[in-house]
């Protein structure tokens, strides 16, 4: 069985580790990109099953990163994860996306939810 693509959209290096090995534990194949330019180009040839997305970004921001998630068409069942320090943006964005996770984020907890969220979704992931 292929395991499901994630793609941590995240530009600090450290984090962008930790979020690929939860989400590797988790049942993905974690993919790491540190600029949202380089994110958008990405997205534009792959359709990934889950996006952790930080909203300050170099490049582009993670507003418009989720932006054009939700008004791509092949990307109608990717599920967005919103990962930010930034309590106040977090929530301005969090009907755009499928989970909110205010920073710091542990291993511990980004593995479970993700884990959880698969098993809740399994068929999205098909």
């Amino acid at each position: 069985m292929n395991r499901p693509l994630a793609f941590i959209i995240e530009d600090d290096p450290n984090l962008s580790e930790i979020f690929a090995e939860a989400l590797t534990e988790a049942g993905f194949t974690a993919e790491m990109i540190s600029r949202g330019d380089k994110a958008l180009a990405r997205l534009a040839g792959t359709v990934p099953k889950i996006v952790l997305l930080d909203m300050h970004l170099p490049g582009v921001n993670g507003d418009e990163i989720s932006r054009r998630i939700r008004t791509d068409p092949r990307l109608a069942r990717t599920r967005i994860v919103i990962a930010s320090a930034d309590d106040a943006l977090a929530q301005t964005l969090e009907a755009d996306a499928d989970l909110t996770l205010l920073k710091p984020v542990g291993f511990i907890q980004l593995r479970d939810l993700a884990r959880r969220f698969f098993s809740e979704h399994p068929h999205a992931y098909c």
